[in-house]
């Protein structure tokens, strides 16, 4: 083998040299990749000189391509070579970076924006590709922030008028779930915190479908449902011991971000457990509350598909069963319809209407309160200026007509010497 060197693409270390077009090429025997290009001479002064010059630049492919847009490639190709992307997802997100860059308004950019859209290249040739990569890793790698990167990736998006899928949730999970730092012991995870990963990848998977379900996902970022559902997981393998464990501490266990919503979607996530609680037979006699449903999640998700319809679905159902019953019971031939009507106020305990909550997204059950902004305060000094015609409506008495005529007219006259014609 000369050179003694390893193929960049399998590893291999069976290198063989190969002339092509009078071009002396290192080639690996095992995939076929050219490890170094040919050398050759193209002009009457390298020739005369003795000098070599590579292919690539011999082609003057670079000629045309400014410093600032070399620099970015290299910074493509570095991020997919971190990546560990196959060498298509390269050269695709080569292409697109090169696409981007001709617009006028990516060339003017600052440099900030520049780093950020090598990045987008990259995670727009994934998402393509179905290769789970989520936008907080790419900003990680670059150093960049998640505002700024995502808006630089919608632009791309619209500018190149490109079609990306989303992201599959369940490989987003495996992903993201399998750089948490709690799958084996170390000085700063106790072992009773230490999970099996594939029992709680699991876990985190049912409990991520069921708040897809359930519409806790729909319209939201994905990875703050997904860390309270982690967390969920976690803690109900375990509730013994890891009940006292705040999401908070748990983030930092397993050396990753929390994001600023996982704690709203983890209150999201525990009351549609409880709800799905009440219609389990044998949990129907305790007396839950959103620290002891998380020692039932594994029979809770057991029979998820039946409990989700009677706790949600089947609410439509109830109702009108209780407003029937309701209808029932209070008719009768010395009652009008004010006394029907007004009679649910005064019924027993069990005969009033079961009014279950409507499987409905978290944006309908509790919208946004719009504040209405306050009028504008209108502040009166009484140094306004007022018109002639204002004045003329307050005249009241023939005196006061009298006195605004003579100051009208001694107006006149002092404009009038003023301005002698």
């Amino acid at each position: 083998m000369p050179g003694g060197g390893h193929c960049p693409d399998c590893g291999s270390t069976e290198l063989v040299e190969d002339s092509h077009y009078s071009q002396s090429q290192l080639v690996c025997s095992d995939c076929g990749c050219v490890v170094t290009e040919g050398v050759l001479t193209t002009t009457f002064s390298d020739e005369g000189n003795l000098r070599e010059v590579t292919y690539s630049r011999s082609t003057g492919e670079n000629d045309q391509v400014s410093r600032s847009q070399q620099r970015g490639l290299r910074r493509v190709r570095d991020l997919c070579r971190v990546l560990q992307l196959p060498s298509t997802f390269e050269d695709t997100a080569v292409a697109y970076y090169q696409q981007a860059y001709r617009h006028s308004g990516i060339r003017a950019a600052r440099l900030q924006k520049k780093e950020v859209l090598v990045g987008c290249c990259v995670l727009i040739t994934c998402r393509q590709h179905n290769w789970p990569l989520t936008m907080g890793t790419v900003c990680a790698l670059l150093y960049a922030d998640l505002d700024v990167f995502s808006g630089t990736y919608m632009q791309i998006v619209k500018l190149l008028g490109l079609d990306v899928p989303s992201l599959c949730l369940a490989d987003l999970v495996k992903t993201y779930c399998s750089s948490f730092r709690l799958f084996q012991a170390s000085p700063s995870v106790p072992p009773k915190y230490v999970e099996d990963k594939e029992k709680m990848l699991s876990r985190t998977l049912q409990l991520v479908e069921l708040a897809d379900e359930t519409w806790l996902v729909t319209g939201r970022h994905p990875l703050p449902v997904i860390t309270a559902a982690t967390f969920l997981a976690w803690q109900s393998l375990q509730p013994s011991n890891r009940l006292t464990c705040s999401l908070a501490r748990f983030c930092k266990l397993a050396n990753v971000d929390l994001p600023y919503p996982a704690s709203s979607r983890l209150q999201e996530l525990l009351s549609v457990l409880l709800r799905m609680a009440e219609r389990l037979a044998w949990l129907q006699v305790l007396k839950l509350d959103k620290r002891s449903v998380v020692k039932h999640i594994g029979d809770l998700l057991q029979h998820r598909h039946t409990l989700v319809r009677k706790a949600f679905r089947d609410g439509t159902a109830e109702m009108e069963a209780g407003e029937k019953e309701l209808r029932e019971w209070c008719q009768g031939p010395e009652q009008g319809k004010e006394e029907v009507a007004s009679s649910s106020l005064d019924l027993p305990e069990g005969k009033r209407p079961a009014s279950p909550t409507p499987l409905l997204p978290p944006c309908m059950l509790k919208p946004p309160k719009r504040i209405c902004p306050p009028p504008p305060v209108s502040t009166v000094t009484g140094d306004e200026n007022i018109s002639d015609s204002e004045i003329e409506q307050y005249l009241r008495t023939p005196q006061e007509i009298k006195d605004f005529e003579k100051a009208q007219a001694a107006r006149q006259a002092a404009r009038s010497v003023s301005n002698p014609p």
